[in-house]
């Protein structure tokens, strides 16, 4: 059974003045109504509450069959009777239409205006008239587009809206037959057009396609039939089996089937597809996805079978994306974009309701208490009327498309209540003799009529259930007009005025605790989604109070979701943040109230509280309600305490009250270290360093720096998106550094910190900005490289410190704090600290540096530069403002420059500043396939600069001799006298040339 709520969705109602006892009627856009009699339709103006007037009237062909309206286009469209003959007509600039006798122009589909008649059609209302192979049964126009869909006995034909351009400034509109779709095994009675989408409705049988767009395949469909799905041999077996059978003694039911997807191709059902348009660029080609076939039984229970068991009130219903709205507040048809379509069609007790864009899914089934005779759909409701009742039922459009439109809905962030929560219904409202209902903006138009004594007739033969082709649906005359009939139109309530009521209906729910209160103000919050997602409709000023609806409606899920016992519970964190109330507000709705002194905390406070208190929100809980979040969680989640204790949230907490409640917990079940960090915090926030030395002394350091992997917020907070370093890092940074650095690359080996979160972290602890650099940030990039985090980029972490070298040598700055680590240290525990050459500390020693942390930063720019890991290309363009003028300078260049084997140019260099170094380093480097740079390079440069003599005579002339000795060794003596200078001493060269002759003899 559906939940009746006994609401008040329907407001005030007026009386239609009509001259004639309506036949069709239907809504025009915003604020009309037109009704069919006899064979006229009446136009009326419907604004607001006010009573509707009269507007215009306009005769037709012969009696009307069916009417509809389209806004785009702003046309009204009718199947019209006369001598039994059926047309089909579109009422064109049917506002231009002042009295009844005003005049009118007729035109045919399709037919070209002549310019010279622009004036005319600019100020009257044309009538365009549709011929057709096969007479109407019903029409439907597309609410985006436009185009007008028309069902005959065996096809639908589609009518492409378009304009025909008289001149620059004006254009009429008109149609074109772009498309027959032809249909065999079923014959619509109703039918429905949206975008493409096609739903075909006979007595019994649903079937719903889609057109689509293939251009792989125009050579097949333009101009010529194309079958997309073939009658299935089966289907043709049963029909013929059936008309054999046919006879007064026999009732022959197909059972009933649900068919989804590709699988609704077995339905039986041909449809071919058949292109009427013109050859040009503007056609568009089609091909079938069949989408859904559903097909019912009679209800053969009793002996008679009803003539009225049959399918009625089918209806495409399309949501579009919010934020559509011009600046004059109509929604225009070319910005419409499509979010979800909705189908319904409803059985004289049940109604389906399917969701058919991206998935064919059932929505919901409507159970009746009576028997309908007509339903209309609207994003917000299900409004059927029955004999004597208009029911108003509630519906899950809403939901489905706020998942459609908005990938977050079911997350931490945003909630929307399930698609398959159960339906209701907000009212059963008393109507005597209802016969038809329409519905447009916020009216519901219902014709009553009050029923004369009724006359058993003769049924008809229960053979009509047999196929679909033998049912006929042309309508029947009509008995004469009677007095006793109304034309209603009742105005729907604002949303937000329903809202309110079904608020307070709730409150009743509140104090049981049951899933009612949930139930209705989630209907609550659908039907204000559905009002927004419904902006054509909107008066201005109005989307403003749905929203503060919408938010109220979020707070009042939350306070459900956190208070009452439910497995949805979590549901009560996003709800919460759509509200936008904040934590504080929150909490302010809680009652604190506790009777026997233990009060039990739902799991949906907790978890809102315990995930808020995790997101660094920028509010800060006063002191009383710190307490109550104190006293909550030890209560609740005492594992927990720690953490919500590190909250930036929970900054004005007493630090007396948080260590009372860090003492009494058990922490034999959890981190012990933990707790000993947190009691350690807030000591050190009370001043009491005693106590925070205490904690602290209680843990290795291996442990503490487990404490702070499980609570970072211990050391790092973030504030307005900007990091922030606690109290607490600020204690580490003067008292245990070290401790303070391990623990943050610890975070960043566990993921709970990024690489330039970290380097923010430093720069704001310790006072620094822009480009300046603490000493801090330098030690971390340092241990960086030692634990060698394989998240870390080498290169970059390498062009960082060697940038940090560079400038503190260049500008002999010395590092703000002691570095944790020596060259040494970094040499003996880090394989990317390699040995410095030997080479260079005789270069080094040459000059004497005094200055301790020059020579550190010094030696570890070495000792990087001599590593095996060390990118030399990329730091050669930052070492200008190193300058060689100095040995320190001077060493860093040579390095670079031997790791890219330029070494003449390094020869060249330490030949001019610093020759002692010269044979160390040509010792060091100039080995294997580099040693002819021994007599190659080395031996003629020293002997050049002996020539010239000079202050450094003594050192060349040094090495000229070790070189002279190393070549000696390494070459034959016929070569050896070759790489002799010819204007050399021959007594300074013989006992080389004396050693070399006598090597080969004493090998």
């Amino acid at each position: 059974m559906v939940q009746l709520y006994n609401l008040h969705p329907f407001g005030s109602q007026q009386v239609v003045p009509c001259k004639l006892e309506p036949e069709r009627f239907c809504g025009g856009g915003r604020d009309t109504l037109f009704v069919a009699a006899g064979c006229k339709v009446e136009v009326f103006t419907v604004v607001g509450q006010e009573l509707c007037q009269p507007r215009c009237v306009f005769s037709t062909l012969g009696r009307v069959l069916r009417l509809a309206y389209s806004e785009a286009g702003d046309y009204l469209v009718a199947i019209e009777e006369k001598n039994k003959a059926t047309f089909l007509r579109a009422y064109v600039n049917w506002r231009s239409k002042r009295t009844e006798n005003s005049r009118v122009c007729i035109r045919m589909v399709g037919h070209d205006v002549e310019a010279p008649f622009s004036e005319t059609f600019r100020d009257q209302m044309s009538i365009v008239e549709m011929p057709l192979s096969e007479a109407p049964l019903c029409i439907s126009c597309c609410p985006v587009k436009g185009d007008l869909l028309v069902g005959c006995t065996n096809n639908l034909v589609l009518f492409s809206l378009k304009y025909q351009i008289i001149n620059e400034e004006f254009s009429i509109l008109d149609f074109e037959r772009s498309l027959v779709i032809h249909i065999d095994n079923i014959t619509p009675a109703e039918i429905s057009f949206c975008v493409g989408y096609i739903a075909v409705m006979s007595e019994l049988e649903v079937l719903i396609v889609k057109l689509e767009s293939d251009p792989k395949n125009r050579e097949s469909v333009n101009h010529h039939p194309h079958k997309t799905t073939n009658p299935t041999k089966q289907a043709e077996g049963i029909s013929n089996e059936t008309s054999q059978l046919e006879s007064d003694d026999f009732v022959i039911c197909q059972k009933p089937m649900e068919l989804l997807g590709e699988k609704s191709k077995q339905s039986g059902i041909s449809v071919t597809l058949e292109s009427t348009g013109l050859a040009d660029e503007k056609i568009k080609y089609f091909h079938v996805r069949h989408l859904l076939y559903r097909r019912f039984a009679p209800d053969i229970s009793s002996c008679l079978l009803s003539d009225d068991v049959r399918l009625h009130s089918l209806q495409l219903l399309p949501i579009y994306q919010t934020g559509s709205l011009t600046s004059d507040r109509k929604n225009s048809s070319q910005e419409k974009v499509l979010l979800s379509l909705f189908c319904f069609f409803s059985l004289p007790h049940v109604g389906y309701l399917y969701m058919i864009v991206k998935s064919v899914e059932l929505l919901s089934v409507y159970q009746y208490p009576e028997k309908s005779q007509q339903a209309v759909l609207t994003p917000q409701f299900l409004h059927v009327i029955t004999s004597n009742n208009l029911q108003c039922y509630t519906v899950r459009c809403s939901a489905a498309a706020a998942r459609e439109e908005d990938p977050y809905v079911d997350t931490t962030l945003k909630a929307c209540p399930p698609i398959s929560m159960d339906v209701c219904a907000l009212r059963i409202q008393l109507f005597i003799g209802l016969k038809a209902i329409c519905h447009f903006k916020n009216h519901v138009v219902l014709l009553t009529k009050a029923d004369p004594e009724t006359v058993p007739e003769r049924r008809e033969s229960p053979k009509r259930f047999l196929s679909r082709k033998g049912t006929s649906v042309n309508p029947k005359t009509p008995p004469v007009a009677e007095a006793g009939w109304n034309l209603y139109i009742v105005n729907t309530i604002s949303p937000v005025q329903l809202y309110k009521e079904m608020v307070d209906y709730s409150n009743a729910y509140k104090t049981a605790k049951t899933q009612s209160c949930i139930h209705l103000l989630s209907e609550a919050h659908l039907l204000v989604r559905a009002a927004l997602m419904d902006a054509s409709q909107l008066e201005p000023g109005e989307k403003a109070e749905l929203l503060e609806a919408f938010k109220e409606s979020c707070g009042h899920l939350g306070d459900c979701y956190s208070r009452l016992e439910t497995q949805h519970s979590h549901l009560a964190l996003p709800y919460y943040k759509m509200s936008g109330l904040s934590m504080a507000e929150v909490l302010n709705r809680v009652d604190w109230a506790v009777e026997d002194g233990s009060q039990k905390y739902e799991r949906g406070l907790i978890f809102y509280i315990n995930h808020s208190l995790y997101e660094n929100l920028d509010e800060e809980l006063s002191e009383e309600l710190s307490a109550k979040v104190v006293q909550m969680f030890y209560a609740a989640e005492p594992k927990q305490l720690p953490h919500i204790l590190c909250s930036p949230s929970m900054k004005n907490i007493d630090p007396l009250t948080a260590i009372k409640y860090l003492r009494k917990l058990d922490t034999s079940g959890f981190s012990s270290v933990l707790v000993t960090l947190a009691k350690a915090a807030m000591a050190l926030k009370m001043g009491d360093l005693d106590m925070h030395r205490n904690e602290m002394k209680s843990h290795s350091e291996m442990k503490l720096v487990c404490g702070f992997i499980l609570e970072p917020r211990l050391l790092i907070q973030q504030r307005k998106g900007q990091i922030v370093p606690t109290e607490f890092a600020v204690h580490l940074k003067e008292t245990q550094p070290g401790l303070l650095v391990a623990s943050v690359l610890a975070l960043q080996k566990n993921n709970k910190i990024g690489i330039e979160e970290a380097d923010s972290f430093f720069k704001v602890l310790c006072g620094k900005d822009g480009d300046t650099i603490p000493q801090l940030l330098v030690d971390f990039w340092e241990a960086q490289l030692v634990a060698c985090l394989p998240d870390v980029v080498l290169q970059e972490l390498f062009f960082k410190l060697t940038s940090q070298y560079i400038w503190r040598l260049s500008k002999r700055q010395p590092p703000d704090t002691t570095p944790l680590r020596t060259s040494e240290d970094l040499i003996n525990t880090c394989s990317h600290y390699g040995l410095i050459n030997p080479w260079v500390n005789v270069l080094i020693s040459s000059e004497s540096l005094v200055d301790k942390n020059y020579m550190e930063d010094l030696s570890k720019l070495q000792s990087l530069i001599c590593g095996p890991s060390f990118d030399i290309a990329s730091i050669v363009p930052f070492l200008e403002p190193l300058s060689e003028d100095t040995v320190a300078g001077l060493s860093v260049h040579v390095l670079c420059h031997t790791r890219l084997k330029e070494y003449d140019q390094c020869i060249d260099r330490l030949l001019e500043r610093c020759p002692e170094a010269v044979i160390p380093y040509a010792n060091h480097e100039l080995k294997e396939e580099n040693r002819t740079l021994w007599w190659k390079k080395l031996l003629p440069e020293l002997c050049q600069r002996i020539k010239c003599g000079g202050e450094k005579y003594q050192l060349y002339l040094s090495s000229l001799k070790e070189t002279l000795s190393v070549v000696a060794v390494e070459l034959e003596l016929r070569d050896f006298l070759n790489v002799l200078p010819e204007d050399g001493t021959a007594a300074f060269f013989l006992p080389y040339l004396l050693y070399c002759s006598r090597k080969k003899s004493l090998t």
